[in-house]
């Protein structure tokens, strides 16, 4: 994790790379192609369905639009690829807290290398098909069948086998993309739905501009400059790092004596990128995709539906279950990404230590102490951008970015930078190549 400062490659470097390198040419066609492949996938219908009855009935459901944004509009088409990425989103939550609270799967994860990683991710696979069959079975129960043209026993089992199947496909792709494209499959798929939205989003954002008024057009240009400023601070906090100097012992390997070189340790001040938000969003949504599942009698399923209509974006109880779901998840996240015991284990096998603090235990309790402050503030940014502009949606009055609103702008500013910034390392490992050859 110790890096030396190196120059980042220009603009004109990496386009001219991503034209000529064969290997990264080859890396961007696969994830577009892909990416392409899935939104194919969200038009193909599933039968049996009256969708213009569907449609009318849910548009004002402002839950199911959320998921909507999130599945490229896969709900409201009722394609085969309307879960989406979602099942496998929620198995990653529950396998990362499985891991932290079990300790075989722990023992998997840090002592096992890739072979336990392989086998974690072989379990999420497991846990994403049956939250798959749990969801569609829900949303077919619960949502679909009074939509159903012809009332038989087979639409809930063949529906649910459609949903599942093509949940499971996405899947496959996600975990294609990041293996042989660029950047994370799963975060791609979720910007690209949410790309695709923006148009339909935009124009009634228009609309309702031209038959408002003037006043109308202040409220846009109000809740359009949040969120200039919300984009702004988002690519401020993604590119933020606190660098820690890090000086190298003074060694000699045969006859030859290397000097004291001083690099750093740099801790972002967002450890976890996007993955809170798309996490906390997740959560958030469970009551209602149970509730479904649960039908409306009994007392757990009214529980769930009180929870479920406290948990109603723009709310009070929404702003802070939110904020409390990103805090928990950042701090989560970045107990995974960076463990300051390893790190100070590392530094003392490599002769290294940070100015001022003893090796071993002291860089421990220092690192935990930076890494604790730094995801704190990060934290608490990252609730701050995510429920300012639902805020300010109630109080102007816009409701055309409804369901869209600062979770998607902040997922589509972190997918964007943390693409951007993997494509600059194959530009700069192709550069490395080029010397080599020379």
């Amino acid at each position: 994790m110790v890096v030396s400062r190196e120059k980042t490659p220009t603009a004109q470097e990496t386009f001219l790379q991503m034209a000529q390198a064969a290997g990264l040419r080859g890396r961007l066609l696969i994830t577009i192609g892909l990416l392409i492949l899935v939104r194919f996938g969200i038009f193909i219908p599933i039968p049996g369905i009256d969708r213009a009855k569907f449609v009318s009935a849910i548009s004002n459901n402002q839950v199911l639009g959320f998921l909507d944004i999130f599945t490229g509009g896969g709900i409201s088409t009722l394609g085969i690829f309307a879960l989406g990425i979602l099942p496998f989103i929620n198995a990653s939550i529950i396998m990362q807290l499985l891991t932290a609270a079990i300790p075989s799967l722990e023992d998997l994860q840090k002592n096992e290398g890739e072979a336990g990683r392989r086998k974690i991710s072989q379990i999420t696979r497991y846990v994403a098909a049956g939250w798959a069959v749990i969801q569609s079975t829900a949303i077919t129960v619960g949502l679909l069948r009074e939509y159903a043209l012809t009332d038989t026993i087979w639409f809930v089992p063949e529906t649910v086998l459609a949903l599942t199947a093509g949940s499971m496909f996405v899947m496959w792709v996600s975990e294609l993309i990041t293996e042989r494209g660029i950047g994370n499959g799963a975060s791609l798929l979720i910007f690209v739905n949410i790309v695709a939205s923006l148009p339909r989003t935009l124009g009634q954002t228009i609309d309702y501009a031209q038959t408002g008024g003037r006043q109308a057009v202040a409220q846009v240009v109000i809740l359009l400059l949040v969120f200039l400023v919300m984009i702004v601070g988002i690519v401020f906090v993604q590119e933020g790092t606190r660098r820690i100097p890090i000086i190298s012992a003074r060694r000699q390997v045969g006859r030859k004596l290397y000097r004291e070189r001083t690099s750093y340790l740099p801790l972002r001040l967002n450890q976890g990128g996007v993955m809170p938000i798309i996490f906390a969003s997740a959560v958030l949504i469970l009551p209602q995709s149970l509730a479904g599942f649960f039908g409306d009698e009994g007392p757990f399923s009214q529980v769930l539906i009180q929870v479920a209509n406290a948990l109603r974006p723009g709310t009070w109880v929404y702003v802070g279950v939110y904020s409390a779901l990103i805090l928990f998840f950042s701090y989560f996240y970045a107990s995974l990404i960076v463990n300051p015991e390893d790190v100070s284990k590392n530094l003392k096998k490599m002769g290294s230590s940070i100015p001022g603090i003893r090796p071993g235990e002291k860089t421990k309790q220092y690192l935990e102490g930076v890494l604790n402050r730094l995801t704190f503030l990060g934290a608490i940014f990252l609730s701050f951008v995510a429920t300012v502009p639902t805020l300010v949606e109630g109080a102007t009055g816009v409701t055309t970015f409804r369901g869209l609103g600062a979770t998607s702008l902040l997922i589509l500013v972190g997918v964007a930078i943390d693409t951007a910034k993997q494509i600059q390392t194959y530009v700069i490992s192709q550069r490395y190549e080029g010397m080599i050859k020379q």
